[in-house]
């Protein structure tokens, strides 16, 4: 028993972040299938976490505001292991998993302040409050369809995720004027 625990606290201890390439869309149910496969071959003590780095945004296509999650890097996973012959074969195998990301199919593990960042992003979104889904860019022609300034076109100067704020320049009395529209005011033109 006292051999088996030192062995799993090493492997923890051995564990790094690797980045693979997977099918885009696909994240979900190959991220699901790597750990249906590594119950299956016991090798829970090789693997951490599985994570689809990913943000909470809001959505209000269709009337009312849904809360989705948007993937921020699209057919990428991070996987937390152990680096050996079964862990590698075990994961190349995974049906939808492309490569490790990495120089000449080496695997290359990130870098530990990489790790921070994209795992600090994703913690950090847990607690704030969900971006809102804007579809629009900056210098998109739009129309203002409610408000005082309805019916004005203008071009969209910036945009407020957080707030679901967007401003517009409108044109009035010859002048470029900013103004700070909810994002549901306007529409594309």
């Amino acid at each position: 028993m006292a051999k088996d625990a030192a062995v799993g606290s090493s492997a923890a201890s051995d564990m790094l972040w690797y980045v693979l390439k997977v099918q885009t869309n696909r994240e979900r149910t190959i991220r699901d299938a790597l750990l249906k496969k590594i119950k299956l071959e016991g090798l829970e003590e090789f693997f951490g976490d599985i994570v689809i780095p990913s943000e909470k945004v809001v959505d209000t296509r269709g009337g009312s505001p849904k809360e989705q999650d948007r993937k921020l890097f699209p057919g990428y996973i991070m996987i937390q292991m152990v680096l050996n012959d079964d862990t590698w074969y075990l994961v190349r195998d995974t049906g939808g998993v492309g490569d490790f990301a990495g120089a000449a199919g080496k695997p290359l593990p990130m870098e530990q302040h990489e790790v921070d960042r994209m795992l600090g992003r994703a913690e950090q979104q847990v607690g704030a409050a969900p971006k809102v889904k804007i579809q629009f860019a900056v210098g998109d022609v739009v129309k203002i369809r409610e408000g005082t300034f309805e019916n004005f076109e203008g071009a969209v100067e910036g945009i407020d995720e957080h707030n679901g704020k967007v401003s517009v320049l409108i044109e009035i009395f010859g002048r470029s004027t900013p103004v700070e529209l909810d994002h549901w005011q306007i529409e594309s033109v």
